[in-house]
């Protein structure tokens, strides 16, 4: 009985989704103040090596929309761009999207995969699509392959605070492959294609008696590169004491190389930061062209968000810190005596 009933539900789930000539990729366009987040970018990049065609999607309130669209119908590698939006499509809550996302998916839909950056929005709505849809989701995804004659796609992904990778195949068995990228491991996809891709507005689900309602959103507003597309980042830690002299020793350098500021957890919890300034395994991972380190001692957490810089300079008076073990450049010395003298050097 029991096999009766599963064979029954396989053949189900298989008439839920089209069987496609090849990849067909719907990537999840975020989006703020009418610009298309960066780690989407990304994910329209990591969605061209499939080798497939690529849809991009743009929910929003109505008057957030359309200027977006403009925007994503000239990016290189799409194909065609759905857009949806409605009042409670305003502030993205995953409960809200979801049924959107779930009706393209089913009833003949010829996508073969769902991308996304692996962003807080998407780390929440991705998993509970998947899971509604009985299928499993690879989140942080470095590297991709699609096997179009097996039908089948491999990623690779970072575990144990990036120190191992996964590789991890999914089978022709699972008809929709869900995954999250990480941005920094796939450049931005330029705009410019060679023809403008064709959009489509798709009406919205409704949802009633929503379970989870937003109540404000609070951005830390900067005249700084944001953090995470930084090409240049100066991160402090504990050792610089309290949040006065966090600024006054971090910012005179940062301003003088045009970089972003980050900070370690420890810089954080202790209050000399905001938390979005964290650098590391449960903030934000970058990968800049440089990265520099003042007083962080270099904890395998921090390291697992930076690790991947093109160049990576520390400074710190313990000669045994483990950042020294990363650094391409180290100099053990006491910051507020080096950091200061940099400065002057680099006004020169």
């Amino acid at each position: 009985m029991l096999r009766t009933r599963c064979s029954a539900f396989c053949r189900l789930r298989s008439r839920n989704y089209a069987t496609a000539l090849g990849p067909h990729a719907l990537v999840l366009l975020e989006h703020r103040d009418g610009a298309i987040e960066s780690g989407s970018l990304s994910a329209v990049t990591a969605a061209q090596q499939l080798g497939g065609q690529i849809t991009g999607l743009i929910v929003g309130g109505p008057e957030q929309v359309q200027a977006v669209v403009q925007r994503a119908k000239n990016l290189s590698g799409l194909t065609m761009l759905l857009h949806s939006s409605s009042p409670q499509y305003a502030n993205q809550v995953p409960e809200v999207v979801s049924p959107l996302i779930e009706r393209l998916l089913v009833n003949g839909s010829s996508f073969t995969h769902v991308v996304s950056a692996h962003s807080s929005s998407a780390k929440s709505l991705l998993p509970r699509i998947a899971a509604k849809l009985d299928l499993p989701a690879v989140s942080d995804v470095t590297s991709l392959e699609h096997d179009s004659s097996s039908n089948s796609t491999t990623f690779t992904r970072p575990i144990y605070a990036g120190n191992a990778i996964a590789t991890v195949r999914a089978p022709s068995s699972i008809p929709l492959k869900f995954f999250t990228v990480r941005s920094t491991a796939f450049s931005a996809a330029p705009s410019g294609g060679a023809e403008e891709a064709e959009d489509k507005a798709v009406e919205p689900v409704e949802v009633a008696d929503l379970p989870s309602q937003h109540i404000r959103s609070d951005y830390t507003k900067s005249d700084r590169p944001d953090l995470g597309v930084a090409s240049r980042v100066v991160s402090g830690g504990r050792a610089l004491k309290n949040a006065e002299t966090f600024k006054s020793t971090l910012e005179p350098l940062a301003d003088v190389l045009g970089a972003a500021i980050g900070a370690s957890r420890a810089a954080v919890d202790a209050g000399y930061a905001d938390n979005s300034l964290q650098v590391g395994q449960t903030g934000k991972v970058v990968a800049p062209e440089l990265y520099m380190a003042l007083g962080i001692s270099g904890a395998i957490q921090h390291l697992a968000g930076m690790k991947d810089s093109k160049l990576i300079v520390a400074v710190n008076k313990d000669p045994d810190a483990p950042i020294f073990q990363v650094a391409d450049v180290g100099l053990v010395a006491d910051l507020y005596e080096a950091v200061p003298e940099l400065v002057q050097k680099l006004k020169q």
